[in-house]
């Protein structure tokens, strides 16, 4: 059986003692003579041999963990003691051969093979631990008792752990479990190869640490004393603690990796960190933003829907800090409306459109969370419409009405159905009732609406309109001389807006090249184009868009014009222009240098006054004349009629 298997286990997961260093484990195997004994028809020495590799095999790489075994090359040789790996990482391949290979053979020196696992350790440097193996008692005259405690009492943190493999003398067993208890060790005793494996698990498995767990307010701050709520999860083994209240927790806990959160339930801050567990007692200390001062709400217990309140507030008044309305259950982030604390005490806000149960809150700016809370009821509010059930289509309909006249309230006709933000025409209730609303131009079913504008406009009130369409005509001549006037007489709704036009065919309602409002009278004087061409004059009912309702072709044709005068004349003089033309309302004679644009002159006078004309030439100063208006404005010809 085992006799003396030294396991120096740091710990099945890297354990970190107080001063940072990583401690050694050597595992001491008993090879005496004895462990040829067989158990269930089997050699102790090939139980331990099987165990121990399923056992290595469980290790971490970075483990540093040595081999001492003793007994295994002589008979009656109390020296027979030899280690074969000290300890070192990433060998567990190297001692599971040298295991393997062992024949026992010898006398049991449990002690001093102890002791000289012990110096390879360094154990009066170094933490230190042996794990032991033996099937029997000292054979070699050492009291393991006294050298367990001369162990201890030199050694820096060292520790043996001990197992009994098929001990059945008291004595032998009672010298084994002092050893261990000598060193602070654990003893287990084993009778088969189950037992073997189990007890090689309970030995190399680190101890529990002792971990306090507490908060603080502010980096550097005070600890937090009043009660927290606590959540700790192993990574290895699972949930801890699920939401355990306390002001700080303690907790025995294997070497490992895990999580903490922490929540203060006065103002729901939170804060969560990594721990890894070593081999000597910790501490976790968790960050919690100091504790702001309590907020509380002053408000009226309910208020009309969509109505400005004022809401009286105490608290921290911190520069991000806002009073806001939400729906009850929503987070710290979500709000409807909200005013910032730090325009003042009380502060305005707007209530939702929608009736129902809603609260108001006191929010902390850097994180969203609830510093106060109350609730509050909005309560419906009303409107109502009155207005003519039918209306033309293009005109105006006048709408009275009643209502909250919120900022930014409006009335409008809409398509029946449509979402409350789309419309055909509004005007706004801050214009007073009546209100006068252009109708769409397009006949059809309607509907007037009081709405209440908000995040998300709200229909107060409604009633159903119809538009009905309307008709226009037009009489004017078939054609028309370019830039001649033309009388164009017209039947038609007579809209402020309407106008007649002339366009190109095929342009859009509202393309034109001229055009007069029918707001001045019918008949109308419009002058033709001067680009000859095919047009089309038109009754347009300006609305919501524009709309032809009468049309007819007009053909504008070409005109000509002639000029006689002086072939020249002296500044200054009075030149005689005889004309013939179209003589259009707007025509003009003009005196203008050669290449100048058409619309470029020195001087002009309208063909309106008659022809001939007589005028001064002024385009070089005069010299001597008798023409007034060049003396007082030599760049200016008047032409008054000939006499």
């Amino acid at each position: 059986m085992f006799k003396a298997l030294s396991i120096l286990l740091l710990c099945l997961l890297p354990a970190a003692t107080q001063a940072g260093e990583k401690s050694r484990v050597m595992l001491v195997l008993d090879a005496s003579g004895s462990m040829w004994g067989q158990i269930d028809g089997v050699a102790k020495i090939t139980i331990a041999q099987k165990v121990i590799g399923q056992l290595l095999d469980t290790l971490p790489p970075e483990q540093e963990l040595g081999l001492t075994v003793y007994g295994h090359r002589r008979k009656g040789d109390c020296s027979d003691i030899e280690t074969i790996l000290p300890p070192a990482p990433d060998q567990r391949a190297a001692i599971k051969a040298a295991v393997d290979a062992i024949s026992p053979k010898g006398k049991t020196p449990l002690s001093a093979a102890v002791i000289a696992a012990a110096e390879a350790l360094k154990y009066t440097e170094e933490p230190a631990t042996v794990i032991l193996i033996s099937d029997g008692k000292e054979t070699c005259q050492r009291d393991p008792c006294a050298v367990g405690r001369e162990l201890e009492k030199t050694g820096v943190n060292f520790t043996a752990h001990v197992i009994g493999f098929d001990v059945s003398d008291p004595v032998a067993k009672a010298e084994l479990q002092c050893l261990a208890q000598e060193t602070g060790g654990t003893f287990r005793t084993a009778s088969n190869a189950a037992e073997l494996g189990e007890a090689l698990k309970v030995v190399a498995a680190p101890a529990p640490v002792s971990v306090t767990f507490r908060a603080i307010a502010g980096q550097n701050g005070p600890e937090i004393t009043t009660p927290l709520i606590w959540s700790v999860t192993s990574d290895q083994s699972g949930a801890i603690y699920q939401n355990e209240r306390a002001a700080r927790l303690r907790h025995d806990l294997k070497p490992g990796t895990g999580k903490v959160e922490v929540l203060r339930p006065e103002d729901e801050a939170t804060a969560e960190a990594r721990f890894t567990v070593g081999e000597g007692a910790m501490t976790v200390t968790l960050v919690l933003p100091p504790l702001r001062p309590s907020a509380t709400l002053q408000a009226p217990d309910s208020a009309i829907a969509g109505a400005d309140i004022m809401v009286g507030w105490q608290g921290g008044g911190y520069q991000d800090d806002y009073v806001a309305i939400a729906r009850p259950g929503s987070s710290g982030g979500e709000y409807i409306a909200y005013t910032y604390v730090k325009d003042g005490n009380p502060l305005g806000l707007t209530m939702p459109l929608q009736p129902g149960t809603y609260e108001l809150r006191y929010v902390l700016g850097q994180d969203d969370k609830i510093a106060a809370r109350r609730a509050i009821r909005i309560d419906p509010v009303s409107a109502s419409l009155l207005a003519s059930p039918t209306t033309a289509a293009g005109g105006k309909i006048m709408v009275t009405w009643t209502g909250p006249a919120y900022r930014g309230d409006y009335i409008s006709i809409a398509k029946r159905g449509a979402a409350p933000g789309d419309y055909e025409s509004y005007g706004s209730v801050k214009s007073g009732s009546p209100l006068d609303l252009q109708t769409p131009s397009s006949p059809g079913k309607y509907e007037l609406r009081y709405i209440a504008s908000g995040p998300k406009d709200v229909i107060l009130a409604s009633r159903p309109i119809t538009v009905t369409s309307v008709s226009a005509s037009l009489e004017a001549a078939d054609s028309a001389a370019a830039g001649s006037a033309v009388v164009v007489t017209w039947q038609g709704p007579g809209g402020e807006s309407d106008y007649i036009s002339l366009a190109a065919p095929g342009d859009a309602p509202s393309d034109n090249v001229l055009y007069k409002y029918t707001r001045e009278g019918s008949p109308l004087r419009l002058t033709m184009p001067t680009v000859p061409g095919n047009y089309e004059l038109r009754y347009v009912q300006s609305g919501t868009r524009d709309v032809v309702l009468a049309n007819r072709p007009i053909s504008v044709t070409p005109v000509s014009a002639s000029l006689e005068a002086a072939d020249s004349a002296a500044a200054g003089s009075a030149v005689v222009v005889t004309w013939q033309g179209p003589g259009g309302e707007s025509d003009y004679i003009s005196l203008a240098a050669p290449g100048d644009a058409p619309g470029d002159y020195a001087t002009y006078s309208y063909t309106r006054d008659g022809s001939p004309l007589r005028g001064c030439n002024c385009l070089r100063p005069p010299v001597a004349t008798s023409c007034a208006m060049c003396k007082a404005a030599p760049r200016r010809w008047f032409w008054p009629p000939a006499p």
